[in-house]
């Protein structure tokens, strides 16, 4: 894996409708709080990766340039990465292999979105293929409906069960938002506001989907000498795993998803884990739908396939239950797309050091942090330790 890498900071903004602040300002409060977080300064700083979903997404090109002077990188070298919801990971990942290869010391990665400036449902409606994909996608919410009835169908499960679980998923992480200073979305619901809730696209209603969020994530990573140096938890990167698969949707298999399966081995293997579901204390899975979350629990061998939907039911993935999944309230309750896989993997790297405040899960040692994107094709996970 080349040389050892660590998170030594994160900054978040608070996420929501930030139209009080403009986009470069939005940066800004994110980057100067993850250098008040570390005590660092750019001059610190040997490089910086950012990113966004992707650049026109707020009708803004070149969004490394226009942010320089807000992630305070001016004379530094900007990296753009950026693979649609992914991004957040992809940047994570970057700033990785930049330290572990040893071109550098000290990454700066910022992930952002003014999301309520545009329109991204019209962005993620046209940004794929034209003459076909587009007709019947209609966005995000056509591509996982299709998914989650693929994988319903695939193993059988009874539609009012998986209704029940992915209300009490939604429920669930709502609640969970309450503790997170940051999160957009703090709303009680029941189980009753799930299920009855407006019907977006079949099976999918509007409390089982993600909301729309201004925000920005900023990560410090560090090599191994230099995050030692500092004297502080440190959130050591012990896996990382990526995947890719075809471009058009029914090209592949979306009910055992091969690209979460195989980033997820990747990274598991690097850190050594064997069995997930025991070995990890926390996860921050990606879930911009309710369905889609307990579909990823099985791609992740935290369960058997088609198991899901049960061990939600038995609250397996509560805060309280043997592998807490989302205690942040996840994606579904916040969702700056370009900064949200960033959120993950900062969400992840406080719980492994101790310092993740309210929702903190006590004794978490080992931690999992993910991200999907592309049209619906990418996948990544960083899995980060309290332990080098």
């Amino acid at each position: 894996m080349g040389r050892a890498v660590g998170i030594v900071g994160v900054g978040q903004t608070h996420h929501g409708k930030r139209m009080e602040i403009s986009y470069p300002d939005l940066v800004r409060e994110a980057v100067v709080r993850v250098f008040e977080d570390t005590g660092l300064s750019p001059r610190d700083i040997d490089g910086v990766v950012s990113g966004t979903m992707p650049s026109m997404m707020e009708g803004i090109a070149l969004t490394h340039f226009y942010f320089a002077d807000a992630m305070q990188a001016v004379g530094k070298p900007i990296l753009k990465t950026e693979t649609c919801g992914s991004t957040g990971v992809s940047i994570a990942h970057t700033a990785y292999y930049w330290i572990s290869s040893g071109m550098a010391d000290c990454v700066l990665a910022v992930g952002h979105e003014k999301m309520n400036e545009g329109d991204a449902q019209a962005t993620m409606t046209t940004v794929v293929e034209p003459f076909y994909q587009r007709f019947f996608i209609a966005g995000a919410p056509g591509v996982f409906s299709m998914q989650s009835q693929m994988w319903a169908e695939r193993y059988g499960i009874p539609q009012e069960k998986i209704r029940e679980a992915a209300a009490h998923i939604s429920v669930e992480h709502h609640e969970a938002a309450f503790a997170n200073p940051y999160a957009h979305m703090k709303i009680h619901v029941t189980m009753d506001d799930v299920k009855n809730a407006r019907l977006i696209t079949y099976p999918v209603r509007l409390l089982d989907v993600c909301p729309t969020s201004d925000g920005a994530c900023a990560v410090i990573f560090m090599s191994e000498e230099k995050a030692k140096q500092l004297g502080r938890p440190v959130a050591w990167v012990k896996g990382v795993g990526y995947r890719g698969e075809e471009y058009f949707f029914g090209d592949s298999d979306k009910g055992v998803w091969q690209s979460a399966v195989g980033a997820a081995k990747q990274a598991y293997d690097q850190a050594g884990i064997k069995n997930p579901r025991k070995e990890l204390d926390v996860a921050e899975v990606y879930n911009p739908f309710t369905f889609q979350e307990m579909l990823f629990y099985e791609c992740f061998g935290f369960c058997d396939l088609g198991q899901s939907p049960d061990l939600v039911l038995k609250g397996v993935f509560d805060r309280t239950g043997e592998l807490p999944c989302d205690p942040s309230g996840g994606t579904l309750c916040t969702n700056p797309i370009g900064a949200t896989g960033l959120v993950r993997v900062a969400e992840a790297a406080l719980q492994v050091m101790g310092r993740a405040g309210d929702h903190q899960i006590a004794g978490a040692k080992l931690a999992l942090s993910h991200a999907m994107g592309g049209v619906d094709q990418f996948n990544g996970v960083m899995i980060v330790g309290s332990e080098l």
